[in-house]
Protein backbone atom coordinates (compact mmCIF):
# COMPACT_ATOMS: atom_id res chain seq x y z
CA UNK A 1 0.00 0.00 0.00
CA UNK A 2 1.36 3.21 -1.18
CA UNK A 3 0.42 4.56 2.37
CA UNK A 4 1.36 4.82 5.98
CA UNK A 5 0.04 1.89 7.88
CA UNK A 6 0.97 -1.07 10.02
CA UNK A 7 2.06 1.15 13.17
CA UNK A 8 3.49 -0.54 16.02
CA UNK A 9 1.13 -0.60 19.35
CA UNK A 10 3.06 0.85 21.95
CA UNK A 11 2.83 -0.50 26.06
CA UNK A 12 3.11 2.71 27.47
CA UNK A 13 4.13 1.32 30.70
CA UNK A 14 6.94 -0.24 29.70
CA UNK A 15 9.34 2.29 31.77
CA UNK A 16 6.93 1.97 34.85
CA UNK A 17 7.91 -1.62 35.04
CA UNK A 18 11.17 -1.43 34.76
CA UNK A 19 11.50 1.23 37.34
CA UNK A 20 9.52 -1.19 40.18
CA UNK A 21 12.13 -4.17 39.23
CA UNK A 22 15.15 -1.56 39.93
CA UNK A 23 13.82 -0.74 43.49
CA UNK A 24 12.78 -4.37 44.80
CA UNK A 25 14.76 -2.99 48.20
CA UNK A 26 12.33 -0.15 48.51
CA UNK A 27 8.98 -1.93 49.55
CA UNK A 28 7.17 2.11 49.40
CA UNK A 29 9.07 2.77 45.61
CA UNK A 30 7.76 -0.83 44.74
CA UNK A 31 4.07 -0.09 45.99
CA UNK A 32 4.32 3.32 44.31
CA UNK A 33 5.45 1.91 41.18
CA UNK A 34 2.52 -0.43 41.14
CA UNK A 35 -0.08 1.66 41.87
CA UNK A 36 0.92 3.67 38.98
CA UNK A 37 0.90 0.73 36.67
CA UNK A 38 -2.79 -0.09 37.97
CA UNK A 39 -3.63 3.23 37.16
CA UNK A 40 -2.94 2.68 33.17
CA UNK A 41 -5.69 0.77 31.68
CA UNK A 42 -6.02 -0.11 28.30
CA UNK A 43 -8.62 -2.14 26.08
CA UNK A 44 -9.14 -1.97 22.34
CA UNK A 45 -12.37 -1.40 19.54
CA UNK A 46 -12.29 -3.53 16.91
CA UNK A 47 -13.89 -2.43 14.11
CA UNK A 48 -15.55 -3.05 10.47
CA UNK A 49 -17.17 -0.79 8.17
CA UNK A 50 -19.14 -0.83 4.56
CA UNK A 51 -18.86 -4.49 3.99
CA UNK A 52 -21.12 -4.15 1.73
CA UNK A 53 -21.96 -7.95 1.92
CA UNK A 54 -18.50 -8.35 0.99
CA UNK A 55 -17.93 -11.90 2.71
CA UNK A 56 -15.74 -13.48 0.47
CA UNK A 57 -12.00 -12.32 -1.14
CA UNK A 58 -11.93 -9.92 -3.82
CA UNK A 59 -8.66 -9.11 -6.00
CA UNK A 60 -6.90 -5.74 -5.86
CA UNK A 61 -4.51 -4.46 -8.46
CA UNK A 62 -1.37 -1.98 -8.99
CA UNK A 63 -3.64 0.02 -11.17
CA UNK A 64 -7.37 -0.16 -10.29
CA UNK A 65 -8.21 -0.70 -6.47
CA UNK A 66 -11.91 -0.57 -6.91
CA UNK A 67 -14.62 2.50 -5.92
CA UNK A 68 -14.26 1.01 -2.35
CA UNK A 69 -10.59 1.30 -1.80
CA UNK A 70 -8.79 3.81 -4.56
CA UNK A 71 -10.10 6.67 -6.86
CA UNK A 72 -8.52 9.74 -8.36
CA UNK A 73 -11.28 11.87 -6.80
CA UNK A 74 -11.41 10.18 -3.46
CA UNK A 75 -9.97 12.75 -0.52
CA UNK A 76 -7.60 9.67 0.65
CA UNK A 77 -6.67 8.44 -2.08
CA UNK A 78 -5.27 4.79 -1.66
CA UNK A 79 -3.69 2.74 -4.27
CA UNK A 80 -2.15 -0.75 -3.66
CA UNK A 81 1.47 -2.28 -5.00
CA UNK A 82 0.58 -5.72 -5.79
CA UNK A 83 -2.29 -7.45 -7.64
CA UNK A 84 -3.36 -10.18 -4.63
CA UNK A 85 -6.30 -11.38 -2.99
CA UNK A 86 -7.63 -9.56 -0.19
CA UNK A 87 -10.45 -9.76 3.01
CA UNK A 88 -13.12 -12.43 3.00
CA UNK A 89 -15.16 -13.10 6.61
CA UNK A 90 -12.80 -16.18 7.34
CA UNK A 91 -9.77 -14.01 7.20
CA UNK A 92 -11.37 -11.41 8.78
CA UNK A 93 -12.68 -13.68 11.80
CA UNK A 94 -9.05 -15.19 12.16
CA UNK A 95 -7.99 -11.62 12.91
CA UNK A 96 -10.70 -11.08 15.33
CA UNK A 97 -9.52 -13.81 17.03
CA UNK A 98 -5.86 -12.93 17.23
CA UNK A 99 -6.37 -10.21 19.09
CA UNK A 100 -8.55 -11.51 21.70
CA UNK A 101 -6.61 -13.86 22.48
CA UNK A 102 -3.73 -12.20 22.62
CA UNK A 103 -5.48 -8.94 24.31
CA UNK A 104 -7.97 -11.05 26.10
CA UNK A 105 -11.60 -10.62 25.26
CA UNK A 106 -12.11 -8.92 28.50
CA UNK A 107 -10.37 -6.16 27.09
CA UNK A 108 -11.97 -6.18 23.25
CA UNK A 109 -15.07 -4.65 21.45
CA UNK A 110 -16.10 -5.27 18.27
CA UNK A 111 -18.16 -2.53 16.11
CA UNK A 112 -19.34 -2.23 12.77
CA UNK A 113 -20.44 1.04 10.87
CA UNK A 114 -23.03 -0.25 8.97
CA UNK A 115 -23.99 -0.46 5.00
CA UNK A 116 -23.43 -4.39 5.97
CA UNK A 117 -25.61 -7.01 4.68
CA UNK A 118 -26.56 -5.78 1.23
CA UNK A 119 -25.31 -5.68 -2.38
CA UNK A 120 -24.49 -8.96 -2.99
CA UNK A 121 -26.27 -11.69 -4.70
CA UNK A 122 -25.66 -14.35 -1.82
CA UNK A 123 -27.06 -10.79 0.28
CA UNK A 124 -29.92 -10.73 -1.69
CA UNK A 125 -30.86 -14.44 -2.08
CA UNK A 126 -30.73 -14.48 1.71
CA UNK A 127 -32.25 -10.66 2.36
CA UNK A 128 -29.24 -10.09 4.40
CA UNK A 129 -29.33 -13.02 6.53
CA UNK A 130 -26.16 -14.82 5.47
CA UNK A 131 -24.21 -11.57 6.35
CA UNK A 132 -26.01 -11.64 9.98
CA UNK A 133 -25.06 -15.22 10.90
CA UNK A 134 -21.33 -14.00 10.18
CA UNK A 135 -21.35 -11.54 12.14
CA UNK A 136 -23.17 -13.60 15.05
CA UNK A 137 -20.14 -15.88 15.18
CA UNK A 138 -17.40 -13.55 15.89
CA UNK A 139 -19.58 -12.16 18.75
CA UNK A 140 -20.20 -7.90 17.50
CA UNK A 141 -21.20 -5.74 19.99
CA UNK A 142 -23.12 -2.99 18.01
CA UNK A 143 -24.11 -2.02 14.59
CA UNK A 144 -24.45 1.81 12.99
CA UNK A 145 -27.25 1.61 10.64
CA UNK A 146 -25.66 2.72 7.06
CA UNK A 147 -28.05 4.24 4.41
CA UNK A 148 -27.69 0.67 2.36
CA UNK A 149 -28.41 -1.62 5.76
CA UNK A 150 -32.36 -0.68 4.72
CA UNK A 151 -32.26 -1.58 1.19
CA UNK A 152 -34.19 -4.80 1.46
CA UNK A 153 -37.32 -2.61 2.96
CA UNK A 154 -37.56 -1.20 6.90
CA UNK A 155 -39.54 -4.78 7.97
CA UNK A 156 -36.78 -6.96 6.84
CA UNK A 157 -34.17 -4.98 8.81
CA UNK A 158 -36.18 -4.88 12.11
CA UNK A 159 -36.64 -8.82 10.96
CA UNK A 160 -32.76 -8.89 10.50
CA UNK A 161 -31.87 -6.61 13.92
CA UNK A 162 -34.15 -9.63 15.77
CA UNK A 163 -31.97 -12.43 14.07
CA UNK A 164 -28.65 -10.71 15.18
CA UNK A 165 -26.91 -11.28 18.67
CA UNK A 166 -26.11 -7.15 18.69
CA UNK A 167 -28.07 -4.24 18.58
CA UNK A 168 -28.41 -2.68 15.44
CA UNK A 169 -28.93 1.54 16.24
CA UNK A 170 -28.71 4.84 14.90
CA UNK A 171 -29.42 7.61 17.60
CA UNK A 172 -30.55 10.24 14.31
CA UNK A 173 -32.93 8.14 13.16
CA UNK A 174 -36.14 7.88 14.10
CA UNK A 175 -39.73 6.20 14.02
CA UNK A 176 -42.18 8.33 13.04
CA UNK A 177 -44.28 6.62 15.20
CA UNK A 178 -42.87 6.32 18.46
CA UNK A 179 -40.87 9.38 18.18
CA UNK A 180 -38.13 7.66 19.71
CA UNK A 181 -34.79 5.99 17.82
CA UNK A 182 -35.47 2.88 15.51
CA UNK A 183 -34.82 -0.11 17.16
CA UNK A 184 -34.66 1.54 20.66
CA UNK A 185 -31.93 2.73 22.85
CA UNK A 186 -29.25 4.48 20.11
CA UNK A 187 -26.55 3.40 22.49
CA UNK A 188 -24.55 1.23 24.32
CA UNK A 189 -22.46 1.09 27.92
CA UNK A 190 -19.86 -1.81 28.06
CA UNK A 191 -17.69 -2.10 30.71
CA UNK A 192 -14.00 -3.99 29.43
CA UNK A 193 -11.16 -3.83 31.65
CA UNK A 194 -12.88 -1.78 34.25
CA UNK A 195 -13.39 0.86 31.76
CA UNK A 196 -16.95 1.87 30.70
CA UNK A 197 -16.89 2.58 27.57
CA UNK A 198 -20.41 4.87 26.34
CA UNK A 199 -20.84 4.16 22.09
CA UNK A 200 -23.58 6.64 20.53
CA UNK A 201 -24.32 5.04 16.94
CA UNK A 202 -25.38 7.32 14.15
CA UNK A 203 -26.32 6.87 10.43
CA UNK A 204 -26.35 9.06 7.30
CA UNK A 205 -28.59 11.67 7.45
CA UNK A 206 -29.13 11.48 3.28
CA UNK A 207 -30.65 7.57 3.42
CA UNK A 208 -34.02 8.22 1.21
CA UNK A 209 -31.51 9.66 -1.26
CA UNK A 210 -29.32 6.86 -1.70
CA UNK A 211 -32.01 3.82 -2.48
CA UNK A 212 -35.84 3.54 -3.15
CA UNK A 213 -37.63 6.65 -0.49
CA UNK A 214 -40.33 3.47 -0.04
CA UNK A 215 -38.00 1.45 1.77
CA UNK A 216 -37.61 4.11 4.76
CA UNK A 217 -41.56 5.47 4.84
CA UNK A 218 -42.29 5.96 8.36
CA UNK A 219 -38.31 7.16 9.48
CA UNK A 220 -36.86 10.24 10.00
CA UNK A 221 -33.51 10.75 9.11
CA UNK A 222 -31.63 13.81 11.11
CA UNK A 223 -28.43 15.57 10.97
CA UNK A 224 -25.64 13.19 13.06
CA UNK A 225 -24.05 16.10 14.32
CA UNK A 226 -27.19 17.92 15.90
CA UNK A 227 -28.50 14.45 17.90
CA UNK A 228 -25.09 13.97 19.15
CA UNK A 229 -24.85 17.56 20.87
CA UNK A 230 -28.16 16.30 22.65
CA UNK A 231 -26.78 12.48 23.78
CA UNK A 232 -22.99 13.29 24.45
CA UNK A 233 -23.61 15.22 27.65
CA UNK A 234 -25.83 12.46 29.40
CA UNK A 235 -23.12 9.90 27.75
CA UNK A 236 -20.35 11.74 29.84
CA UNK A 237 -21.95 11.34 32.89
CA UNK A 238 -22.10 7.37 32.67
CA UNK A 239 -18.94 6.34 30.96
CA UNK A 240 -15.24 7.00 31.23
CA UNK A 241 -14.83 7.12 27.34
CA UNK A 242 -17.46 8.33 24.98
CA UNK A 243 -17.46 6.85 21.07
CA UNK A 244 -19.37 8.36 18.61
CA UNK A 245 -19.90 5.33 16.04
CA UNK A 246 -20.91 7.43 12.65
CA UNK A 247 -21.94 6.17 9.18
CA UNK A 248 -22.06 10.42 8.31
CA UNK A 249 -18.60 9.94 6.62
CA UNK A 250 -15.26 11.20 7.45
CA UNK A 251 -15.97 14.94 6.36
CA UNK A 252 -19.58 15.21 8.33
CA UNK A 253 -17.15 13.67 11.31
CA UNK A 254 -14.44 15.56 10.89
CA UNK A 255 -16.66 18.62 11.40
CA UNK A 256 -18.75 16.99 14.50
CA UNK A 257 -14.77 16.37 16.37
CA UNK A 258 -14.45 20.30 15.48
CA UNK A 259 -18.05 21.23 17.24
CA UNK A 260 -19.20 18.54 19.47
CA UNK A 261 -17.24 18.76 22.94
CA UNK A 262 -16.88 15.45 24.78
CA UNK A 263 -16.26 13.19 22.22
CA UNK A 264 -13.29 10.70 22.57
CA UNK A 265 -13.36 8.83 19.50
CA UNK A 266 -15.39 9.10 16.13
CA UNK A 267 -15.20 5.48 14.20
CA UNK A 268 -16.22 6.49 11.02
CA UNK A 269 -17.81 4.33 8.41
CA UNK A 270 -19.79 5.54 4.67
CA UNK A 271 -16.65 7.27 2.95
CA UNK A 272 -14.58 4.42 2.66
CA UNK A 273 -11.71 6.09 4.11
CA UNK A 274 -8.29 4.50 5.89
CA UNK A 275 -7.03 6.90 8.57
CA UNK A 276 -3.89 5.75 9.53
CA UNK A 277 -2.30 7.22 11.38
CA UNK A 278 -5.54 8.30 13.14
CA UNK A 279 -6.82 11.75 13.27
CA UNK A 280 -6.83 14.41 16.19
CA UNK A 281 -9.03 17.09 16.15
CA UNK A 282 -9.46 19.03 19.21
CA UNK A 283 -9.56 16.37 21.95
CA UNK A 284 -11.47 14.37 19.45
CA UNK A 285 -9.61 11.18 17.63
CA UNK A 286 -11.26 9.80 14.37
CA UNK A 287 -10.69 6.47 12.51
CA UNK A 288 -11.55 4.49 9.94
CA UNK A 289 -11.30 1.06 8.17
CA UNK A 290 -11.37 1.51 4.65
CA UNK A 291 -14.26 -1.26 3.16
CA UNK A 292 -15.68 -4.64 2.29
CA UNK A 293 -13.97 -6.58 5.07
CA UNK A 294 -10.66 -6.23 3.58
CA UNK A 295 -9.03 -4.27 7.00
CA UNK A 296 -9.69 -4.96 10.20
CA UNK A 297 -9.51 -1.63 12.09
CA UNK A 298 -8.05 -1.96 16.07
CA UNK A 299 -8.10 1.28 17.93
CA UNK A 300 -6.71 1.03 21.31
CA UNK A 301 -7.92 3.45 23.90
CA UNK A 302 -5.07 4.26 26.62
CA UNK A 303 -6.22 5.28 30.23
CA UNK A 304 -5.00 6.46 33.40
CA UNK A 305 -7.09 7.77 36.14
CA UNK A 306 -9.91 6.73 34.05
CA UNK A 307 -9.02 9.44 31.74
CA UNK A 308 -8.53 8.97 28.33
CA UNK A 309 -4.60 10.01 27.95
CA UNK A 310 -3.53 8.17 24.16
CA UNK A 311 -5.82 6.49 20.99
CA UNK A 312 -3.28 4.25 19.07
CA UNK A 313 -4.46 2.96 15.59
CA UNK A 314 -3.32 -0.64 13.91
CA UNK A 315 -5.18 -1.96 11.08
CA UNK A 316 -5.13 -5.36 9.73
CA UNK A 317 -5.14 -5.79 6.02
CA UNK A 318 -6.35 -8.98 4.82
CA UNK A 319 -4.08 -10.41 2.57
CA UNK A 320 -4.95 -14.00 2.05
CA UNK A 321 -1.20 -14.83 1.22
CA UNK A 322 -0.52 -13.51 4.93
CA UNK A 323 -3.57 -14.87 6.66
CA UNK A 324 -4.90 -18.08 7.37
CA UNK A 325 -9.02 -18.44 7.07
CA UNK A 326 -10.64 -19.29 10.43
CA UNK A 327 -12.26 -23.24 9.93
CA UNK A 328 -15.43 -22.74 11.60
CA UNK A 329 -15.88 -19.64 9.89
CA UNK A 330 -15.48 -20.96 6.39
CA UNK A 331 -17.59 -23.97 7.46
CA UNK A 332 -20.56 -21.36 8.28
CA UNK A 333 -19.91 -19.97 4.45
CA UNK A 334 -19.44 -22.83 2.74
CA UNK A 335 -22.76 -23.92 4.60
CA UNK A 336 -24.81 -20.34 3.47
CA UNK A 337 -23.11 -20.88 -0.09
CA UNK A 338 -24.64 -24.21 -0.22
CA UNK A 339 -28.29 -24.54 -1.76
CA UNK A 340 -27.62 -21.14 -3.86
CA UNK A 341 -23.88 -22.36 -5.47
CA UNK A 342 -25.79 -23.21 -9.20
CA UNK A 343 -26.95 -19.04 -8.97
CA UNK A 344 -23.79 -17.77 -7.67
CA UNK A 345 -21.35 -20.01 -9.62
CA UNK A 346 -23.69 -19.14 -13.16
CA UNK A 347 -20.80 -18.22 -15.84
CA UNK A 348 -21.37 -15.18 -17.84
CA UNK A 349 -18.45 -14.21 -20.51
CA UNK A 350 -14.90 -14.14 -20.39
CA UNK A 351 -12.85 -10.69 -19.25
CA UNK A 352 -9.69 -9.24 -21.45
CA UNK A 353 -9.10 -6.80 -18.79
CA UNK A 354 -9.58 -6.11 -15.31
CA UNK A 355 -12.91 -3.47 -15.40
CA UNK A 356 -13.09 -2.01 -12.43
CA UNK A 357 -15.64 0.43 -10.85
CA UNK A 358 -14.69 4.02 -9.95
CA UNK A 359 -16.83 6.76 -7.45
CA UNK A 360 -15.81 10.24 -7.99
CA UNK A 361 -13.79 9.56 -11.45
CA UNK A 362 -15.07 7.99 -14.80
CA UNK A 363 -16.00 4.35 -14.14
CA UNK A 364 -14.87 1.62 -16.14
CA UNK A 365 -17.75 -0.84 -15.80
CA UNK A 366 -20.52 1.53 -15.91
CA UNK A 367 -19.80 2.71 -19.05
CA UNK A 368 -19.66 -0.89 -20.27
CA UNK A 369 -23.28 -1.00 -19.24
CA UNK A 370 -23.97 2.25 -20.60
CA UNK A 371 -22.59 1.26 -24.07
CA UNK A 372 -24.84 -1.49 -23.84
CA UNK A 373 -27.96 0.27 -22.94
CA UNK A 374 -27.42 2.82 -25.79
CA UNK A 375 -27.08 -0.12 -28.00
CA UNK A 376 -29.53 -1.89 -27.13
CA UNK A 377 -32.73 1.20 -26.81
CA UNK A 378 -31.39 3.09 -29.14
CA UNK A 379 -30.36 6.07 -27.02
CA UNK A 380 -28.11 9.16 -27.12
CA UNK A 381 -26.68 8.74 -24.01
CA UNK A 382 -27.04 6.61 -20.68
CA UNK A 383 -26.71 7.75 -17.32
CA UNK A 384 -26.11 4.95 -13.97
CA UNK A 385 -25.89 6.58 -10.58
CA UNK A 386 -22.62 6.96 -9.16
CA UNK A 387 -21.91 4.26 -5.92
CA UNK A 388 -19.28 3.17 -3.77
CA UNK A 389 -19.52 -0.31 -4.01
CA UNK A 390 -18.63 -3.34 -6.17
CA UNK A 391 -15.39 -5.39 -7.34
CA UNK A 392 -13.19 -5.17 -9.82
CA UNK A 393 -13.64 -7.86 -13.00
CA UNK A 394 -10.51 -9.92 -13.33
CA UNK A 395 -9.21 -11.26 -16.34
CA UNK A 396 -10.70 -14.84 -16.89
CA UNK A 397 -14.34 -16.22 -15.90
CA UNK A 398 -16.93 -13.77 -14.75
CA UNK A 399 -19.77 -15.48 -12.89
CA UNK A 400 -23.45 -14.15 -11.85
CA UNK A 401 -21.69 -13.50 -8.58
CA UNK A 402 -19.86 -10.91 -9.67
CA UNK A 403 -22.20 -9.23 -11.71
CA UNK A 404 -24.42 -8.70 -8.62
CA UNK A 405 -21.41 -7.65 -6.81
CA UNK A 406 -22.18 -4.47 -9.41
CA UNK A 407 -25.66 -4.42 -9.60
CA UNK A 408 -27.27 -5.87 -6.76
CA UNK A 409 -30.71 -3.70 -7.19
CA UNK A 410 -33.57 -4.72 -8.60
CA UNK A 411 -33.43 -1.68 -10.79
CA UNK A 412 -35.40 -1.55 -14.22
CA UNK A 413 -34.12 -0.06 -17.74
CA UNK A 414 -36.21 3.22 -18.33
CA UNK A 415 -36.08 4.79 -21.38
CA UNK A 416 -36.83 8.61 -21.47
CA UNK A 417 -36.49 11.90 -23.22
CA UNK A 418 -34.66 14.88 -21.74
CA UNK A 419 -33.63 18.38 -22.83
CA UNK A 420 -30.42 19.94 -23.09
CA UNK A 421 -30.81 22.48 -20.57
CA UNK A 422 -31.59 19.07 -18.35
CA UNK A 423 -28.33 17.48 -19.09
CA UNK A 424 -26.67 20.12 -17.94
CA UNK A 425 -28.34 20.77 -14.96
CA UNK A 426 -28.07 17.17 -13.84
CA UNK A 427 -24.16 17.46 -14.34
CA UNK A 428 -24.43 20.41 -12.97
CA UNK A 429 -25.64 18.47 -9.82
CA UNK A 430 -23.05 16.15 -10.15
CA UNK A 431 -20.08 18.97 -9.70
CA UNK A 432 -22.08 19.75 -6.73
CA UNK A 433 -22.32 15.79 -5.33
CA UNK A 434 -18.30 15.86 -5.76
CA UNK A 435 -17.68 19.29 -4.26
CA UNK A 436 -20.88 21.03 -2.60
CA UNK A 437 -20.53 24.24 -0.43
CA UNK A 438 -22.43 22.41 2.27
CA UNK A 439 -20.38 19.00 3.09
CA UNK A 440 -24.16 17.76 5.08
CA UNK A 441 -25.20 17.96 0.84
CA UNK A 442 -23.03 15.55 -0.57
CA UNK A 443 -24.57 12.51 -1.90
CA UNK A 444 -23.47 10.30 -4.56
CA UNK A 445 -20.36 10.29 -6.67
CA UNK A 446 -19.99 11.22 -10.30
CA UNK A 447 -22.92 10.51 -12.64
CA UNK A 448 -21.61 7.40 -14.89
CA UNK A 449 -22.55 8.30 -18.52
CA UNK A 450 -21.78 7.27 -21.87
CA UNK A 451 -22.60 8.66 -25.12
CA UNK A 452 -22.04 12.41 -24.26
CA UNK A 453 -18.19 14.17 -23.77
CA UNK A 454 -17.78 16.81 -21.33
CA UNK A 455 -15.44 19.38 -19.18
CA UNK A 456 -16.24 19.80 -15.13
CA UNK A 457 -14.08 22.27 -13.01
CA UNK A 458 -14.61 22.33 -9.58
CA UNK A 459 -12.59 25.12 -8.94
CA UNK A 460 -15.25 27.33 -10.61
CA UNK A 461 -18.68 28.42 -8.64
CA UNK A 462 -21.56 25.93 -8.52
CA UNK A 463 -23.42 26.17 -11.39
CA UNK A 464 -20.37 27.00 -13.99
CA UNK A 465 -18.46 23.99 -13.86
CA UNK A 466 -19.63 22.09 -16.77
CA UNK A 467 -18.29 23.14 -20.13
CA UNK A 468 -18.28 21.63 -24.06
CA UNK A 469 -20.78 19.40 -23.53
CA UNK A 470 -21.47 17.71 -26.58
CA UNK A 471 -23.56 14.28 -27.81
CA UNK A 472 -22.26 13.19 -31.16
CA UNK A 473 -19.51 15.37 -31.84
CA UNK A 474 -22.14 17.98 -31.59
CA UNK A 475 -22.53 20.90 -28.96
CA UNK A 476 -25.56 20.17 -26.44
CA UNK A 477 -28.39 22.49 -27.38
CA UNK A 478 -30.45 23.50 -24.70
CA UNK A 479 -33.86 23.21 -26.46
CA UNK A 480 -33.12 19.84 -27.84
CA UNK A 481 -34.29 16.31 -27.27
CA UNK A 482 -32.25 13.43 -26.70
CA UNK A 483 -32.92 9.88 -25.75
CA UNK A 484 -32.02 8.97 -22.39
CA UNK A 485 -31.68 5.50 -20.88
CA UNK A 486 -31.54 4.88 -17.03
CA UNK A 487 -32.78 2.66 -14.55
CA UNK A 488 -35.46 3.35 -12.68
CA UNK A 489 -33.61 4.44 -9.30
CA UNK A 490 -32.88 7.11 -11.01
CA UNK A 491 -36.37 8.69 -11.49
CA UNK A 492 -36.57 9.24 -7.78
CA UNK A 493 -34.51 12.15 -7.45
CA UNK A 494 -31.50 9.41 -6.26
CA UNK A 495 -28.03 11.75 -5.08
CA UNK A 496 -30.41 14.73 -6.03
CA UNK A 497 -30.74 14.48 -9.30
CA UNK A 498 -34.43 15.66 -10.02
CA UNK A 499 -34.40 17.03 -13.63
CA UNK A 500 -33.82 13.10 -14.52
CA UNK A 501 -37.51 12.53 -12.82
CA UNK A 502 -38.67 15.14 -14.87
CA UNK A 503 -37.99 14.04 -18.08
CA UNK A 504 -40.73 13.12 -20.45
CA UNK A 505 -41.75 10.11 -22.79
CA UNK A 506 -40.93 8.28 -20.04
CA UNK A 507 -41.20 4.40 -20.92
CA UNK A 508 -40.91 2.38 -17.46
CA UNK A 509 -39.37 -1.04 -18.99
CA UNK A 510 -40.71 -4.69 -17.20
CA UNK A 511 -36.87 -5.58 -17.77
CA UNK A 512 -34.39 -5.68 -14.85
CA UNK A 513 -31.15 -4.24 -15.47
CA UNK A 514 -28.66 -6.62 -14.15
CA UNK A 515 -30.63 -9.82 -16.03
CA UNK A 516 -30.31 -7.45 -19.14
CA UNK A 517 -26.45 -7.17 -18.90
CA UNK A 518 -25.69 -11.12 -18.01
CA UNK A 519 -27.91 -11.94 -21.14
CA UNK A 520 -25.66 -9.46 -22.93
CA UNK A 521 -22.60 -10.28 -21.66
CA UNK A 522 -23.46 -14.08 -22.38
CA UNK A 523 -24.10 -13.09 -25.90
CA UNK A 524 -20.92 -11.57 -25.88
CA UNK A 525 -18.93 -14.43 -25.15
CA UNK A 526 -15.56 -11.74 -24.00
CA UNK A 527 -15.71 -8.32 -22.96
CA UNK A 528 -13.03 -5.37 -22.68
CA UNK A 529 -12.23 -2.37 -21.20
CA UNK A 530 -14.58 0.09 -23.01
CA UNK A 531 -12.98 2.35 -26.03
CA UNK A 532 -14.77 5.27 -24.98
CA UNK A 533 -13.35 6.01 -21.89
CA UNK A 534 -11.72 9.84 -21.88
CA UNK A 535 -15.07 11.37 -22.54
CA UNK A 536 -15.15 13.01 -18.89
CA UNK A 537 -12.66 15.40 -18.10
CA UNK A 538 -12.77 16.67 -14.53
CA UNK A 539 -9.84 19.30 -13.03
CA UNK A 540 -10.12 18.98 -8.80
Amino acid sequence: MKISMHLGVTFMMAPLILAGACTNSNPAATAASEMAVKEHKSISILHTNDMHGSYMPFLTTTDNATAQTGDAGRDTLITFDKTATIGGFAYLATAINKVRNEKGADKVLLVDGGDTFSDDQLGNLTKGEAMIRFMNAVKYDLMALGNHDFDYGLQRTRELEQLATFPMRAANITDDNTLQPVFGEPYIIKEKNGVKVAILALGYRNTPKTGNPDNVKGLTFKVGQEVAQTYVPELRKKADVVVVLSHEGTAVDYKMAREVAGIDLIIGAHSHDILEPRKKIGQTYVVQAMSDAAVLGETELVLRNQKLIDVKTHHHWLWNEQVQPDAAMQELIDEQRRPHLEKLQEYVVESKAVIGRQYKSESPFDKLVGNLLIESFHGDIAVMPGVGYGISLKPGPVTSEEIYKLLPHPSKIVTLTMTGKQLKSTLEQAAKNLKPDNKLEAVGGLIQTAGIRYEMDLTKPVGERVSNVQIKSQPVEDTQNYQVVTHNGLLTGLHNFDEIGKGRNINRTAQPLTEFLIQKLKEMKTVDMPANMGEVTIKR
